[in-house]
C-alpha cells in the first residue's frame, strides 16, 4: 500500500517526516500551502480539520501527529519502533502526556494564557510548572522515554521538547538539552530536517 504524506515544512508535519524516515519505507510527499490548499474541498474530504499533517496509507487515513507516529510504528514492525511488553505502559503514558499536558501547557504559555489557581484545577495539565517538572521526571532515569531503547514515543515526546527549547516555551535544563542532543544525532532526524528545509526553501 502506498504512503502519502500531506505536510507543510512549517508545521508539526516535521515530526511525521522524522517518523517516516525512521520507518524507512518509501512515501510520497504533498506539500500544502496554508490557506486555500488546506481548505480545498479535495483536502477537506481527507482531513475535515483542514490542517497538516495527514497520512494516507492505502485506504487508511490517519491524522493527529502522535497518532500517526504510533500508527506507523505498528504498521511497520520491522523498524522496531513500537513498544515491547515491558515498555508499553511508559510508551502510552508519555506519548499521551506530550500530546495532552505538554502541548496545552506550552501553547498557553506561548499565547500568554496563565491560569489562576482555581482555573488550574479545571485544566488537564494543571499548571505550566507542574507540567515542566513532570517532563524532567520522565527523563530523570533513562536516556529514552521508555528506557534504554529509542521508540516512536521519542519521536513525538522528543519533538515537543525540541520545539519547546527552540521557541523558548521550555526553559533549558541539562536533562532536556541532553535528550535533545541524543535525538538530533539520529540519521533519520537529520535526513528529515534536510528534506523539510529544502521544501521550506522551495527546492522540492
Amino acid at each position: 500500500m502506498s504512503l502519502v504524506f500531506y505536510t507543510n515544512p512549517m508545521s508539526r508535519g516535521r515530526i511525521v517526516r522524522w517518523m517516516l524516515e525512521e520507518v524507512g519505507e518509501p512515501y510520497d510527499t504533498i506539500v500544502l500551502d496554508y490557506g486555500d490548499a488546506m481548505k480545498s474541498p479535495s483536502y477537506l474530504a481527507i482531513n475535515p480539520m483542514g490542517k497538516v499533517p495527514t497520512l494516507v496509507h492505502g485506504d487508511a487515513v490517519v491524522t493527529e501527529t502522535g497518532a500517526i507516529c504510533a500508527y506507523l510504528a505498528d504498521a511497520f514492525p520491522v523498524a522496531d519502533l513500537a513498544p515491547r511488553d515491558s515498555e508499553r505502559a511508559a510508551y502510552h503514558r508519555w506519548m499521551y502526556f506530550a500530546a495532552g499536558p505538554v502541548e496545552a501547557a506550552t501553547s498557553n504559555r506561548s499565547l500568554g494564557v496563565e491560569p489562576d489557581e482555581q482555573q488550574s484545577g479545571m485544566l488537564g495539565y494543571g499548571s505550566f510548572d507542574l507540567t515542566y517538572q513532570t517532563l524532567l521526571f520522565a527523563l530523570a532515569d533513562n536516556p529514552f522515554i521508555c528506557g534504554e531503547r529509542f521508540t516512536a514515543a521519542d519521536v513525538y515526546f522528543g519533538s515537543e521538547v525540541m520545539f519547546g527549547l527552540q521557541f523558548k516555551s521550555l526553559q533549558e535544563h541539562p536533562l532536556l538539552c541532553a535528550y535533545r542532543d541524543r535525538l538530533t544525532e539520529r540519521s533519520a532526524y537529520q535526513r528529515a530536517s534536510v528534506l523539510d528545509d529544502a521544501a521550506l526553501a522551495g527546492d522540492s
